[in-house]
């Protein structure tokens, strides 16, 4: 056994935070930790060591909020709201607007009928929420996702597009399961009208028999549907796979080369290892568990080689780039500050009906490096030579799209050039969420992707979803039956 770190994790039984211990056995990456009460817990973290140093690589420290909304008092990660010890600022802010569904996943972590109690702020908690984060320092967050449940159920959602837009959010997407899109043929254009930026739309395979395990029922046509009343209105969409080892890791092949064929309107297709909850023993989790560098080598397979593991990086990797043009700008951009083995992502153009990486138009590596003098030479007030080096670092890039594109970002450091550039491309990503099992607690410090709640707390993704949301939504919620008494409608409906 190789010890790599030590860092500290939950008790999956009780949540206790634990003393933990990341090593390597067999070229594999385990966590592992030991509850007084309920034992030893061993986790596959990271299923091949030699990707995981290479990830290792890329560590870029951020500097969080300049404005936390919590004090330090029982420690990260109980603080939560956000507190002084976290380490990235808001990259994707998150707000759930109701836990209803139209549907019941057995694979979900927020519905109300498995909860047991209706949790759904008011408009006008939402629009405080949306202006609690806009106050964010030193950056406004650049994207917004309303999630749930199901927004798409709520009324009011175009409404609460509108306000984001307002609010100066330059990304607004919605997380749906896209039941309301395929049935609603005007629904996308409604949302297209309220200034929506992308759907996010829950995507697990190709097959009916994959959605009859993640959903319940065959929704292949469902997506389907969904997807060409998106095209007729013009709305873009990322496609979100929860991955499932022995259910759809064969089909990620497929998807990506579905994504690839319907690129006038798919920009993305983001794959999410399942996180595990509940009370599951080792066995069971051995044969659902997949990480990243099993996507990534999935992803090399299956498209015969034309996406290859070395084409993928960690998210962090565009951090110098953030840097090297703000500091030309005197002004702060985001900093995907993420930690480097919470995910990777590569982009591809699609060229006469092929996948060609971005790694083929140029040396990353190189180019980052470049944009990281950049930042030295301007931050010791060389601003001329800096901006001769920004330049300068194009020359690792060959002539093509991706230097035009990159052009004018270097230079204007805009939303719209980042648009121009990210609409010329095919996003390949995986994000994997802890659960209480592989909980790492110097992930969650470096976590940019925050829910905001109507108390006016900002919490970081996994520790939302590993111990925050219960107590949150049981407060603020209403007992299901009450709720319908009330209501006199089912949780599913439109309202």
């Amino acid at each position: 056994m190789n010890v790599i770190k030590e860092t500290k994790s939950l008790c999956p039984e009780c949540l206790q935070v634990l003393p933990a211990t990341v090593y390597e056995q067999d070229n594999k990456v385990y966590i592992e930790k030991t509850c007084p009460q309920h034992g030893k817990t061993t986790e596959l973290y990271w299923s091949d060591y030699s990707l995981y140093q290479k990830a290792e690589a890329y560590e870029e420290i951020g500097t969080g909020l300049e404005n936390p909304r919590t004090e330090t008092k029982q420690g990260c990660p109980l603080d939560c709201g956000i507190c002084p010890e976290h380490k990235s600022h808001t990259g994707l802010a998150i707000i759930d607007i109701t836990n209803r569904c139209n549907l019941k996943c057995p694979v979900c972590f927020a519905n109300a009928a498995a909860a047991g109690y209706v949790y759904e702020p008011t408009k006008q908690q939402i629009f405080d929420m949306l202006e609690n984060l806009a106050q964010n320092k030193p950056v406004k967050p650049p994207g917004l996702q309303f999630s749930g449940g199901e927004p798409t159920i709520r009324k009011d959602l175009p409404e609460l597009i509108k306000k984001a837009k307002e609010l100066g959010f330059h990304h607004v997407e919605v997380n749906t399961n896209g039941l309301r899109l395929a049935n609603d043929p005007d629904y996308a254009k409604t949302l297209v009208d309220a200034g929506l930026s992308t759907i996010y739309l829950q995507f697990d395979g190709l097959t009916p028999e994959v959605y009859k395990f993640t959903r319940g029922l065959d929704l292949l046509e469902t997506k389907m549907k969904a997807i060409e009343n998106c095209r007729k209105a013009g709305l873009s969409i990322v496609l979100v796979v929860t991955l499932v080892k022995g259910v759809n890791d064969k089909q990620i092949g497929d998807i990506i080369n579905f994504a690839k064929d319907n690129f006038d309107i798919i920009r993305c297709v983001n794959v999410q290892p399942v996180s595990i909850c509940g009370r599951i023993n080792q066995k069971e989790r051995e044969k659902m568990r997949i990480t990243i560098p099993d996507f990534m080598k999935d992803v090399e397979e299956q498209t015969e080689g034309k996406i290859k593991v070395t084409d993928f990086y960690p998210v962090p990797i565009v951090v110098p780039m953030s840097k090297a043009v703000a500091s030309l700008k005197d002004k702060r951009y985001v900093e995907f500050t993420a930690h480097q083995h919470c995910g990777m992502a590569t982009y591809a153009f699609i060229e006469d009906g092929d996948l060609i990486p971005i790694t083929r138009y140029g040396n990353v590596d190189k180019f980052i490096k470049t944009l990281e003098k950049v930042y030295d030479d301007a931050t010791q007030e060389k601003k001329k030579q800096a901006k001769l080096r920004l330049i300068g670092a194009l020359r690792h890039i060959k002539f093509g799209l991706l230097r035009k594109y990159l052009l004018p970002i270097l230079k204007t450091g805009s939303y719209e050039s980042l648009g121009d550039l990210h609409r010329k491309m095919l996003l390949i990503s995986s994000m994997h969420f802890m659960d209480p099992y592989n909980f790492d607690l110097q992930r969650v410090q470096r976590c940019c992707i925050h829910y905001a709640v109507p108390d006016g707390r900002i919490i970081p993704f996994c520790t939302m979803n590993s111990i925050h949301r219960p107590k949150i939504e049981q407060q603020m919620g209403i007992p299901l039956e009450e709720w319908k008494k009330t209501h006199k409608k089912s949780i599913g409906e439109v309202q």
